[in-house]
């Protein structure tokens, strides 16, 4: 089964919603579907956080699969300091993890990011 999280933009009241809507429904015995969200409070704070060369990051990694940060930085033909703060950043947020041996890997076979224009009024 692939491993897939979703990325977007939600509020801490509609986070917790959708935690107790699931734990309303195993009480009751129903399905609850194993979920991994990762959500930004606005959009401004998740471009921050997922830049471009982040993104790159992730799938350079992904497609090239455990190494060391070195390694990484060289693959990327980027600075190891920038590369290390990256992972570091990405670490922290849940889109890459550490092996036992310290190397850095994207656990997710699926990283989906989903944005939702708001309703306008002019």
């Amino acid at each position: 089964m692939k491993k897939e999280i979703q990325i977007g933009i939600g509020d801490s009241v509609s986070t917790a919603k959708g935690f107790i809507d699931a734990w309303k429904r195993a009480e009751r015995g129903g399905k609850v579907k194993e979920e991994h969200r990762l959500d930004f409070e606005n959009l401004e704070s998740l471009l921050k956080t997922l830049t471009p060369a982040r993104w790159v990051l992730l799938k350079k990694l992904r497609a090239n699969g455990t190494m060391s940060i070195r390694a990484l930085a060289s693959k990327l033909e980027r600075n190891y300091k920038n590369v290390y703060t990256d992972v570091k950043k990405l670490e922290l947020i849940g889109l890459i993890s550490r092996t036992q041996d310290e190397k850095v890997e994207v656990p997710w076979d699926i990283v989906e990011a989903r944005l939702r224009l708001a309703a306008m009024t002019c």
